[in-house]
């Protein structure tokens, strides 16, 4: 695509980044939140209802996050692959009267120099007799259509590929498919992608037994709280367009690294998996002469300091969507943390 076109589109992206300034969007923040959600207007950095769980971007994709992991120690997957949710998208963003509202402020300007705001004005305001061009920004087709452009996703402002969504604004009629060329145009399996983005997941440390201090030579055993970690979802939807998919993870293992060579993992490939929907099991008394079906056992001291043992849960992630029979797949995620644990060099341990 010509600089030229390509030039209102880079503006755009720059404005809502770096000013937060943005035409007027309808106001929509529908989806599947909890009781007292109401209609806002979209704003550059989002908005929240009342009860906390929906929030929409600067445009047209609306988040609902009630089922979503929460609380001050939650935090983003990461793919296992090097697959990544799109940086960037284009999904519905101006009427007629709003995409000349916005142009007509950076024509006015001058902010793209005049031989480029002028070429802006014969493809928009002044066409529409040649492919490719309009007359008064589609005005004879208000409540028709929308105008699409280019959205960045939330958090991804600085990452390159942020800058692939070049195509200039283009119009697409209502129940009609935007262009075949662009595959970055919103669709339930995008938004799926982007829901990806949004989930969140509870930070893993495990329970172990004995806590944070154990022996050598002493099988500890290490278990995940069943009330934490449980599957989670986040749906995203565009409202203008009925179309929405929801994505959850849920999780499926637990691989535990003690921090040090000198260990023994339980089992031997220190992967714990999902058995009935829990992982590891809670230590009980009467236990103390079996093997954890999950833990770990050190067979040296830590000294004067501690091993920090490393806990990544790996979720599963699928999601469905508008027109979607079934679940679909996405790459699994993972998220981990380490912790203290100290060991003791104990020669005989009265169990």
């Amino acid at each position: 695509m010509p600089a030229v076109k390509r030039s209102v589109t880079a503006l755009a992206l720059m404005s809502l980044v770096c000013v937060g300034v943005l035409a007027p969007q309808a106001a929509y923040a529908g989806g599947r939140g909890g009781e007292g959600n109401e209609n806002t207007t979209p704003t550059p950095h989002g908005n929240v209802t009342d009860d906390g769980t929906l929030s929409a971007t600067a445009g047209a994709v609306v988040y609902d996050r009630g089922n979503n992991g929460s609380g001050p120690s939650v935090g983003a997957v990461t793919s296992t692959t090097t697959w990544t949710p799109p940086a960037c998208y284009y999904a519905p963003k101006y009427s007629p009267a709003e995409l000349k509202k916005y142009l007509q402020s950076i024509w006015d300007q001058e902010s793209t120099g005049y031989q480029w705001d002028q070429e802006q004005r014969d493809e928009y305001e002044n066409g529409g007799e040649t492919p490719g061009t309009y007359k008064d920004f589609n005005k004879d087709k208000t409540g028709k259509g929308y105008w699409w452009d280019s959205y960045v996703t939330p958090g991804r402002e600085g990452d390159p590929g942020a800058l692939d969504c070049d195509k200039s604004i283009f119009w697409v009629d209502k129940g009609e498919a935007p262009p075949a060329d662009i595959p970055q145009a919103v669709t339930p399996e995008v938004l799926a992608q982007l829901a990806y983005a949004e989930i969140r997941v509870p930070s893993t440390k495990v329970q172990l037994a004995p806590q944070d201090t154990t022996k050598v030579n002493l099988p500890t055993w290490a278990w995940l709280d069943a009330a934490e970690f449980k599957p989670v979802s986040v749906t995203a939807s565009v409202p203008v367009l009925g179309i929405e998919a929801t994505t959850t993870a849920e999780p499926v293992s637990l691989k535990i690294e003690p921090g040090t060579d000198d260990a023994t993992t339980y089992p031997a490939s220190g992967v714990c998996q999902n058995n009935g929907g829990r992982i590891g099991e809670a230590y009980a008394k009467g236990k103390a002469d079996e093997t954890p079906p999950c833990g770990v056992k050190y067979l040296r001291s830590s000294g004067e300091g501690s091993y920090k043992l490393k806990a990544t849960i790996t979720w599963k992630i699928h999601w469905t969507g508008t027109g979607v029979n079934g679940e679909r797949g996405l790459p699994d995620g993972t998220f981990g943390a380490e912790q203290d644990v100290v060991v003791q060099e104990i020669q005989a341990v009265n169990r």
